[in-house]
């Protein structure tokens, strides 16, 4: 189930990245397109924090899906 939700945190942050390319391309407010960039970055962040492992070797992501909450 996390999967497929990080899997939609990704999409979201590539969608939003294409959006504020078409928007700056367009000449729309940069105050939005800045928004829109740090908002995928931000989910972008979310994922990494999520699945990249600690200094042990297992991510936050292992640990939820074997029912541990160390």
């Amino acid at each position: 189930m996390m999967g497929t939700v990080l899997s939609i945190v990704m999409l979201a942050g590539l969608l939003l990245l294409a959006g504020a390319f078409a928007l700056w391309r367009r000449g729309g407010s940069r105050k939005q397109v800045l928004l829109m960039v740090l908002l995928a970055v931000i989910c972008f962040v979310n994922v990494a924090i999520w699945t990249v492992p600690d200094a042990g070797g297992e991510a936050p992501l292992d640990r939820v899906e074997q029912g541990r909450a160390d």
